[in-house]
């Protein structure tokens, strides 16, 4: 069960009894940033109206990270915001560092706000001595001294299992689901399409939520040293067709989804995802592909690939993660952000 099925209903004046006043400053907490996506730390923190806590980081001549958190922690409710992205180990490292830094400088709480959590899809042993690296991750940040993790569309919702503290998985399908009736014109009568099998459930819950139809695109193994071919489970003939995934990498699926869907006739074909990654040639990819526009949400930095491929389009997701923050904040339920985008 999804916790959408079973959420209370939103109280009105909690969603925004503390941001009535912009210029009201929430006692007991700081935020922090590390130097992953520093950007999205910024509005999280303006959005709550504070400012962001005073920390340098910076690495010896031997490589090793040293962080200084530069103000008092003692007794405060402490948020330190470090994405999986860019040099993704050095900067667990220092998210690492810096929660022990924090803890061991008697902080009341710390917890860990992860946009986009690394080593996600490494959650199960593909073959024989594989590791399970997301949940020696799960181990390393709870060892650290984290008391609480904030992250938004794990690859697959069974890595909350890995830990041994609270972990909040939101989701960015509110977010989607806004984007997509205030720029797609004609979205009541488009697909919703999971370029894999592994992306039904995310697309169908979105389909769901839009009340539209869905589509999938099934891959299918041929003989030996022959390529996948594939299959469309579904219609989108003269339609509008919507792929959803969590993860845009090396584009290869969603490129080649693209090129499928035209020619099972669709007109126009989007791609939404939460975590851009883009890694090797994937802008080379999407600007030479028929996609009509790639959106991603800003849990990574957006801002270079953006100049690169004027396809990429962003949502802001840092009103969910600063709500999400105030409502941990003040013990409040943070149900509703899982079907609602706050205002």
């Amino acid at each position: 069960m999804r916790p959408e099925e079973n959420q209370e209903k939103p109280d009105e004046k909690k969603i925004t009894r503390h941001f009535s006043n912009p210029g009201a400053r929430m006692p007991n907490i700081k935020i922090f940033t590390g130097t992953s996506h520093p950007e999205i730390a910024k509005k999280i923190a303006s959005r709550l109206g504070l400012d962001l806590g005073r920390a340098t980081t910076k690495k010896f001549s031997n490589k090793e990270t040293n962080v200084e958190i530069g103000e008092s922690v003692r007794g405060e409710d402490v948020y330190i915001v470090q994405s999986g992205c860019g040099e993704i180990n050095d900067n667990l490292m220092e998210l690492f560092i810096m929660i022990n830094a924090c803890k061991i400088a008697s902080a009341s709480r710390v917890t860990a706000v992860i946009p986009s959590f690394p080593y996600s899809r490494q959650d199960k042993k593909e073959k024989s001595r594989a590791p399970i690296t997301a949940k020696l991750l799960a181990n390393l940040v709870s060892v650290a001294g984290a008391d609480h993790v904030i992250t938004i569309d794990l690859h697959s919702s069974q890595i909350q299992g890995f830990f041994n503290i609270p972990v909040d998985n939101l989701y960015a399908e509110p977010a989607i689901t806004k984007w997509i009736k205030e720029n797609i014109p004609d979205w009541s009568s488009s697909v919703m399409v999971s370029p894999d099998a592994g992306g039904v459930k995310r697309m169908t819950s979105i389909a769901d939520r839009l009340d539209i139809d869905f589509a999938i695109i099934h891959k299918e193994r041929q003989r030996a040293n022959e390529g996948d071919s594939t299959v469309l489970v579904g219609s989108v003939k003269n339609k509008t067709a919507i792929m959803v995934d969590d993860l845009a990498d090396t584009c290869d699926t969603i490129v080649k989804g693209a090129e499928a869907l035209y020619e099972a006739g669709a007109t126009k074909v989007y791609a939404i995802l939460t975590h851009g990654v883009f890694a090797g040639n994937a802008i080379e990819k999407i600007n030479n592909s028929n996609l009509e526009a790639i959106v991603v949400t800003n849990t990574i930095p957006q801002d270079k690939h953006m100049k690169l491929c004027p396809k990429i389009q962003t949502i802001d997701i840092s009103v969910m993660l600063a709500e999400a923050i105030r409502r941990t904040h003040y013990a409040e339920s943070v149900s509703y952000l899982f079907t609602n985008v706050p205002y």
